[in-house]
């Protein structure tokens, strides 16, 4: 699914239209389409009643089409337009011949025929606003959506609500919604997923996000300058590996990871633990000696480098046992939990040069690079960089604030210029290849802020490259999992607040196993 801002939208119909796909086409492409939605959720639920809310513009008319095509199959429905005229309508005379019934909003009187319908429906189709709508709402559609709105907060079977393309009230561009947008369980978005639809609040609004495709030629120059994808299961569960039965553990590769210090134990074994738990065969953990003994029982599948130290942070003489015990390995993880002392800055300076594995850089690790002149020249091998805004900050130079502002063209920025996959952490985390692709996680969770998180996901993008997946697909299919690991955890305890860093890896295997 790729992501567009407004103006990319209508390049692409468009130039679909001049080279043959009228907007007609694509426009009963998408009502098809929104039919084909209904009638999956219909047959899941068994649902046979649905209400549209039809504006005047596009949106509206994809709903028609919908309507009329549910109409031909066997549902009941109902048609609710506000603001659009019958007259001289064909989708309107269309919709009338399949057997629907139309309701005009300016006669029904204190919204009664509107809660008869909603009372009646199991399926309510938002169809009102598209995606050029600039904010505040005019009177009328501000002052129907909190009647609507009402109306299903005091039902106590309320429909399940699709908004087509985007819940109306939202703007596609920047994400700002009105105060009376109403909120989506699913969005049917058309062709691309609008950009404003990736970011808060309008996310909270949005639902379960869903692709439709309205038949747009393959070869169109608009449709190719868009350069960023948004993850889904589908995508990534293909850039998995294969776990075929006759496999052994060197099947799936050794993930080395050098991580943890005495002030932050914990990093160095959720992060030894992510990797196993993506899959890797071999997981060998490089800590201070001194941490050995805590942490050895709590991972008795690791085998265990212990390096030497100073006061419990890793010390410049550690690089060479580091070197010594690569033979194995296939990907190395250098970060999580080894602190800001300067003698570990020394350690990870000597090993950058003489590195011959895939890398992964995370945490401490980052800020230690930040301070190295040339790094992303003496990495060998593309690396893939973990980084959230503060981590970015130290690495580039720029506030968080700026960085926050502009995440998804400073991920593509320093990617390019450092030659290294880039994974900005925070709501949305951004995905960029340092030959131009960039995929959005579209996930914001309150679940994943908690300390820890962040090695979970480091040792889970580890555990792929060890077993030989590419270095962007090792990263987005590692934040994608993470992002679903903090969603499902959220979700069987019922509360954000409550989630460790733990919790999302116990949630790692069934995030997994909802993508087969």
């Amino acid at each position: 699914m790729k992501l567009a801002a407004v103006s990319q939208m209508r390049a692409i119909e468009k130039e679909a239209d001049s080279k043959g796909v009228s907007y007609a086409q694509m426009m009963e492409n998408a009502g098809r389409g929104l039919a084909d939605i209904a009638d999956m959720l219909g047959a899941e639920g068994g649902w046979k009643t649905v209400t549209g809310i039809v504006g005047s513009g596009n949106n509206g008319g994809d709903t028609l089409i919908a309507l009329s095509r549910l109409a031909e199959a066997g549902w009941r429905t109902h048609a609710y337009l506000v603001n659009r005229k019958t007259a001289g309508d064909p989708l309107v005379t269309r919709y009338l011949k399949s057997g629907g019934d139309v309701t005009q909003f300016s006669s029904d009187t204190n919204f009664e025929s509107l809660q008869e319908f909603l009372e009646d429906s199991d399926l309510l189709l938002d169809g009102l606003l598209g995606t050029g709508v600039k904010l505040p709402l005019k009177e009328e559609a501000a002052l129907f959506l909190t009647g609507l709105t009402l109306i299903l907060d005091m039902l106590e079977a309320p429909p399940f609500v699709v908004a087509v393309d985007c819940p109306s009230g939202v703007d596609c561009d920047t994400g700002a919604c009105a105060d009376e947008t109403l909120r989506a369980d699913l969005t049917a978005t058309m062709a691309a997923a609008k950009q404003g639809l990736l970011k808060l609040p309008a996310f909270e609004r949005i639902g379960e996000l869903e692709l439709v495709d309205i038949g747009l030629p393959p070869n169109l120059d608009a449709l190719k300058s868009l350069d960023t994808d948004v993850a889904d299961a589908a995508s990534v569960s293909a850039m998995l590996p294969e776990r075929n039965p006759a496999s052994h553990k060197g099947t799936f590769g050794a993930a080395f990871v050098a991580a943890g210090s005495t002030s932050y134990t914990g990093a160095a074994l959720l992060a030894g633990k992510a990797a196993y738990r993506i899959g890797a065969g071999l997981v060998t953990m490089a800590v201070p000696e001194s941490l050995h003994a805590a942490l050895a029982g709590h991972l008795p599948e690791a085998t265990w480098v212990l390096l030497q130290h100073e006061h419990g942070f890793i010390s410049e003489q550690a690089c060479r046992h580091v070197l010594t015990n690569l033979d194995r390995a296939t990907a190395a993880l250098i970060g999580p939990g080894l602190g800001d002392k300067h003698t570990t800055k020394l350690f990870i300076e000597q090993l950058l040069p003489k590195l011959e594995l895939p890398a992964v850089f995370d945490a401490d690790g980052l800020r230690h690079l930040a301070g190295i002149q040339d790094w992303s020249e003496k990495i060998k091998q593309c690396a893939v960089l973990t980084p959230h805004p503060g981590e970015m900050s130290a690495m580039t130079g720029l506030s968080s604030s700026e960085i926050q502002l502009n995440r998804n063209e400073i991920a593509g920025k320093f990617a390019k210029e450092w030659g290294h996959v880039v994974v900005l952490k925070g709501a949305f985390t951004v995905v960029a290849a340092p030959d131009g692709r960039k995929t959005v996680i579209p996930v914001a969770t309150a679940a994943l802020a908690r300390a820890g998180t962040g090695d979970v996901l480091a040792g889970l993008i580890v555990g792929l490259r060890a077993q030989g997946v590419g270095a962007y697909e090792s990263a987005l299919a590692g934040a994608y999992i993470h992002g679903q690991a903090g969603l499902r955890a959220a979700e069987i305890y019922g509360t954000t607040a409550s989630i460790l860093a733990s919790d999302v890896l116990d949630f790692v295997p069934d995030a997994i196993a909802r993508m087969e």
